[in-house]
Order: C-alpha cells, then structure tokens, then sequence
C-alpha cells in the first residue's frame, strides 16, 4: 500500500470519528435523560477480570456508559490525528495497521441507540444493525493490532492490501454471524451477543501472541524498540478493555490512561525506528 493511499485511510478517520463526536452530542441531546432507565433495564455486568471484581461491591451507575464512549471517540480523534501529522512522510507498515484499531474506537457511538431507543420508537433490526457494526470495529481493530505485530516479525510489505481486505473479512464472518439479542444489552448498553466467554478468550489469544511477536521481533531485529512497542500493545489492549467494559466511576479514568500511554509508547518508538529511512 503506498503512503498516500495509507495517509488517505487516516484522513478518512479523522473525519469519521469527528462526525461521531457529533452524533454523540446529537444523540446526548435527545437521549442523556433516557440513560438511567436503558441502564435499569440491563440484564448483566460486562465481562472482564476487573469488572467481575466489582460485581457486587459497587453498583452501575447510568452515565458512565456516556462518558466512556465519548472518551473512546475522543481518543480516537485525537489519536489518529497525531498519528497522520507525525507520520505523513514517514513509511511503516506497523502504524498503518495500528491507526486502523485507534480508528476503530470511534464506532463506539453506535451504544447510543440503545438509550436512543427508549426515546424513539423504532424497529429492533435498527439495533441489531448497529451492534453488528459496532462489533466488526472492535474485532477488526483486535484483528489490525495483531497484524502490525506480524508485519514487524518481517512479513511482506507488499503484501498489506491483501491482509487489509483479510482482516476486513474475518471481522464480518464474526459480526454477521454472531446471534444478538435486541433486548438484553449489559450495563455498558452493548446488546446482548452470543458466545462471548469464548471470544474473551480469544481476544486474550491475541493479546498474547501479539505481545510475544513483538518481543520475537525485537530480538530477531535487534531492535529495544519493539520490546517498548510490546509493552504498549499491552496497555492499549487492557486500557481499551477497561474503557469499553466500564460500568463504575472507577476504571474509565485507569482505561484512558493506559490506553493513552500505550499509543505513545508505540507511536514514538515506531516514528525512531522508521524516521532515519
């Protein structure tokens, strides 16, 4: 993929995640009140280590699921907008795959319609549509995090388009093909899927290969970068999981900031690994 067509893919996530801080203020207007009662109506807890912790000892509360999708959109927008200025120029296949999953985290809008549906009335295939949507973002952003760790490994650089439209296809077999519930959704107003303990484990998979290839490939490359760059797969992997899962006051802020320091840790260390090229 050449650089332009790359700098094109980050100039259209800029624009897509400022029209979603649009819509969230738009959504917000008409469905911030609705949020105590989407959030009365939810069936269950979010999955994850720490929010099982918390299960029982704090409860709910309606408005975090608001915020941390707002916070998601920004980070997104302020993300990718880093990303396109520092390395406009600057050729890597990693940061290619890596601006895909920052891009990713502004579908987080689409946990308005769930509040939006208490307000208006409209059919339960609208919802499905949206969590289906939803859904193939985060897998695709999972699934491009994985692949800037194997392109780092040494894969072919040539060959980016067609991991591209790979990575493109697995996150639909998967958002297409899951079951989803219309009415039962957890308290981070996200619908109701089918088999999420196995693809928690799955996604714990991939946080773990992905980990190791980096650290392979900074043996292999004889490059410290890439041990640096693995410690902040990890940290946006778990700072995304704690954002996106949060339902209590208490992990949005850890979430954010994980998810922050990581994307410095890998954007830095890309751009001194590629800017002497």
């Amino acid at each position: 993929m050449t650089l332009s067509a790359r700098n094109d893919i980050f100039k259209g996530g800029i624009i897509l995640s400022a029209l979603s801080l649009i819509l969230i203020a738009l959504g917000g207007y008409f469905a911030f009140s609705a949020y105590p009662d989407a959030m009365a109506s939810a069936a269950m807890r979010p999955q994850g280590i720490i929010q099982g912790l918390m299960e029982g000892r704090l409860e709910p509360s309606a408005y975090v699921p608001f915020f941390t999708m707002l916070a998601a959109v920004l980070y997104s927008f302020i993300s990718i907008l880093l990303i396109t200025h520092f390395f406009e120029k600057t050729q890597s296949p990693e940061i290619l795959f890596f601006g895909v999953f920052v891009i990713s985290l502004s579908f987080e809008f689409f946990r308005l319609m769930v509040p939006l549906r208490t307000v208006f009335i409209f059919p339960s295939m609208h919802l499905i549509t949206a969590s289906r949507i939803l859904l193939f973002a985060r897998y695709f952003g999972l699934f491009s995090l994985f692949a800037a760790s194997v392109y780092a490994a040494g894969l072919d650089v040539q060959k980016q388009r067609s991991t591209f439209f790979v990575l493109v296809l697995a996150a639909l077999v998967i958002a297409l093909r899951l079951p989803i519930n219309s009415i039962v959704w957890d308290s981070t107003l996200m619908p109701w899927s089918a088999y999420q303990s196995m693809f928690a484990m799955v996604e714990a998979g991939i946080l773990v290969v992905t980990v190791l290839t980096f650290f392979i490939s900074a043996y292999t490359r004889g490059s410290r970068a890439y041990v640096f760059i693995g410690l902040g797969t990890f940290l946006v992997f778990t700072g995304r999981g704690l954002l996106i899962n949060s339902d209590t006051w208490i992990t949005p802020v850890p979430g954010l900031l994980a998810l922050a320091a990581g994307t410095w840790l890998i954007a830095s260390r890309l751009r001194q690994e590629y800017l002497w090229l």
